[in-house]
């Protein structure tokens, strides 16, 4: 008796790449089918835009399975995998999970009684894996590896890291197999091909990443809103998406992220992600690496002779005291750890009892820590920068009775944050201005937001933010409007210089 198919339904801008036709015999027959060795020798006709999913069972380097992926490209063609994935899977190149996906993989050896210090094994199918409990793991390794058939290993005797990751044949998949395949398939069709919802008379679309369960967002709903109104007004069609709809991201011309940045982390991957596929993105993912990390811009800017704040390193592997920090740096001086954001990982320290609570704590979440000087202020300047102009300029008051903008230890419905000030540029010390541009010339070309201190006549770089505060009522109290519609024209010039 013959085996059942398994229906796959694609639209006509797909592409299904095979070694073999006969590959396919366990599927409903289809027009979206071809050879890989006929793609190569003829260029698919059409001018509509076309998803090509390579099935090659060979990858390697100048096989006709990597020759289909690169020239898929060169054709315009969205393809998956794409030739950077294809070598990230060559070379062996690794990813780590994060603390909440390593919670998952217990809780789920766990209930399957999977023997400590041993290999287990994983298939993902377009993002999605037959494992009940893993599907956030799944789709965070696809994020990293868009791959139509992935095996992943992972090692208990690791903390339940992953070992490997490798592409699998269709042809060897078991008949329970196939048909996960075949739902995989037909959904991620569906998530990527949906009908647009992209008006015709529209010029862009404008994907906004933002997390509505974020405490401290880059952006407020009333900001988030006005980017919205004013991108409509623009003939954009700007689409706020979340963690769960990365599968769309394809589907818009540019990337917006408004949610806090950090590597290892969604905004850092949907980033790369749009980078890879030629998408005009703010914030791209060097600035993102450059500006996350505390440790890299301290040197960065000391190189530059850039002025900031004296600091050093503090290793968990060391023997250091706060008497020789406080040697070099003062008392009382700061400990941070390299990626916080919103004063979060951050102490200030006086003597030896809290130096040993701030690294006891801190060296928990980071193996080196930045110890700086403390400079205290009233305020601290913030100078937003976009494409290596002054954008707009704020002073952040301290928190009341705090030495930080953020005070989060006080208790609920006290004074939590400072004060803010917007002022117009002309009324911002000139050196304030000269040192936030030359400070994130060294960056990129894109949207930050410098915090410096003034100390007598000298500005001081504190910390350059890649993902800056643009608050409705407090960053746009000066432009209104008009710095909406300047962030929104910068992805409109970006893309029309794309398209010369």
């Amino acid at each position: 008796m013959a085996p059942d198919k398994r229906r796959c339904n694609f639209m006509k801008s797909v592409l299904i790449l095979l070694d073999s036709l006969n590959d396919w015999k366990p599927y409903y027959e289809t027009n979206s089918i071809l050879t890989v060795s006929d793609y190569l020798k003829n260029k698919p006709g059409g001018r509509e835009s076309k998803l090509v999913i390579n099935l090659s069972d060979d990858y390697s380097y100048n096989s006709e399975g990597y020759y289909c992926s690169l020239l898929a490209q060169a054709r315009g063609h969205k393809v998956i995998p794409g030739v950077d994935v294809i070598n990230k899977l060559e070379s062996g190149t690794g990813i780590r999970m994060g603390s909440v996906l390593h919670k998952l993989c217990y809780q789920w050896i766990g209930k399957n009684n999977i023997p400590e210090d041993s290999l287990w094994h994983m298939n993902i199918y377009f993002g999605a894996c037959r494992e009940k409990g893993l599907e956030r793991i799944a789709r965070f390794i696809f994020d990293h590896y868009p791959s139509p058939l992935l095996q992943v290993t992972f090692n208990t005797r690791r903390r339940n890291q992953i070992e490997s990751i490798h592409s699998i044949s269709l042809k060897n998949l078991s008949s329970d197999e196939q048909d996960f395949f075949a739902g995989a398939l037909d959904n991620f069709n569906k998530k990527i091909w949906r009908t647009p919802r992209l008006p015709r008379h529209c010029r862009y679309s404008l994907a906004i990443l933002h997390d509505p369960q974020e405490k401290f967002p880059p952006s407020n709903k009333k900001a988030i809103n006005k980017f919205l109104d004013i991108a409509k007004k623009m003939d954009i069609h700007a689409e706020l998406i979340t963690e769960e709809d990365s599968a769309k991201l394809m589907e818009f011309d540019a990337l917006f992220i408004r949610s806090t940045t950090s590597l290892n982390h969604i905004t850092f991957h949907l980033s790369q992600k749009a980078k890879q596929n030629d998408m005009v993105v703010i914030d791209d993912p060097t600035s993102i690496i450059r500006c996350t990390n505390k440790v890299y811009l301290s040197e960065l800017l000391q190189r530059e002779r850039i002025p900031s704040p004296a600091s050093m390193l503090i290793f968990r592997s060391g023997e250091q005291t706060f008497d020789e920090t406080a040697g070099s740096l003062g008392a009382p001086f700061i400990i941070k750890i390299p990626d916080g954001s919103f004063s979060h990982g951050m102490y200030r320290v006086g003597n030896e009892a809290e130096f040993m609570e701030a690294t006891g704590t801190l060296f928990e979440k980071s193996a080196i820590l930045l110890a700086q000087e403390y400079i205290p202020t009233e305020f601290d300047w913030r100078i937003g920068i976009l494409n290596g102009e002054a954008l707009y300029a704020c002073k952040y008051y301290m928190a009341k009775n705090h030495w930080q903008i953020y005070n989060h230890s006080s208790v609920k419905g006290c004074d939590r944050t400072g004060l803010v000030d917007t002022l117009p540029l002309y009324r911002v010390p000139q050196n304030v201005i000269r040192t936030a541009l030359k400070a994130t010339s060294l960056i990129g070309k894109g949207l930050y937001g410098v915090d410096l201190k003034v100390i007598g006549n000298r500005a001081v770089v504190i910390e350059i933010n890649d993902n800056p505060s643009i608050d409705h009522g407090i960053e746009d109290a000066i432009l209104g409007d008009e710095l909406y519609y300047r962030i929104l024209n910068y992805f409109v010039r970006s893309l029309e210089l794309k398209s010369r």
